[in-house]
């Protein structure tokens, strides 16, 4: 119950800081519209309602995915510069609960990235939306949120204790838009990208919205993203607890 309590409060928190940023504010509204007008207009091109539609969903998952990259992979920057880096990592909760609601958060708010994509879609470009399975579509956009906060977490972790942990995220940012299929159906890609995207949630995430909104069979996807959700969160608790270790060890929370 105390986790519970400590993750809610931690993911609420963490909302209202990243809700009083102006700066991120705008570039919230501003990135995921300028991205989905790309889109649109290249696939209007094809005179195609169904691609569309394809690249409207599309479009809507990649304002999660970047809402998380770079902001996860730099979360412990910002923490460093404000001085309470250290102050989390001697926390009597485990460093992992607190670093989870940071990235599950970033992640939330790329749902406003997802509303506001398929809005602009709709409102500017004429794409209508039937949703043919509405109740599993409603199910699919939390647990796509959940799984790619999750993987905002594992890469958090990762980057720690380096310095240079925002350029991580910055590039894998755009790879992670065309290996999970965001925009570009993976049978178009090589074979070798096949394993790759298997191991990514979104690539799950973004299949189980469009199956759900199109029709097809969404519940494989769904326990498949929800289960690389949890091994993220699992994988990330396991690496936080080392690197804690190293770093009591040696000292110091950085590396370069």
């Amino acid at each position: 119950m105390r986790t519970a309590r400590l993750l809610l409060l931690g993911w609420l928190l963490q909302l209202k800081v990243m809700m009083r940023s102006a700066f991120n504010g705008v570039l919230s509204v501003v990135w995921p519209m300028f991205f989905a007008t790309t889109a649109f207009f290249m696939y209007r091109a094809g005179r195609d309602e169904a691609t569309l539609v394809y690249a409207s969903l599309g479009a809507s998952v990649m304002g999660i995915w970047s809402a998380t990259s770079t902001s996860a992979s730099s979360v412990l920057q910002r923490e460093r510069r404000h001085g309470t880096l250290e102050l989390l990592a001697a926390a009597p909760a485990n460093f992992a609960y607190i670093l989870i609601p940071i990235s599950v958060a970033m992640s939330t708010i790329g749902l406003y990235s997802m509303i506001a994509t398929l809005l602009w879609g709709r409102f500017v470009f004429g794409i209508e939306l039937h949703l043919v399975h509405p109740l599993l579509f409603v199910l699919a956009v939390p647990v796509t949120i959940a799984s790619v906060g999750a993987l905002g977490f594992l890469l958090s972790v990762a980057c720690v204790r380096y310095r240079s942990a925002w350029a991580l995220g910055n590039a894998l940012e755009y790879p992670v838009w065309l290996i999970c299929g965001f925009l570009v159906p993976l049978a178009l890609l090589p074979n070798w990208v096949g394993p790759i995207s298997w191991v990514l949630a979104p690539t799950f995430g973004v299949r189980a919205i469009r199956e759900a909104a199109l029709g097809g069979t969404p519940v494989a996807d769904l326990l498949a993203c929800a289960g690389l959700g949890v091994a993220y969160f699992g994988a990330g608790i396991l690496l936080a607890d080392h690197v804690l270790r190293l770093a009591r060890k040696s000292a110091a929370l950085q590396l370069s």
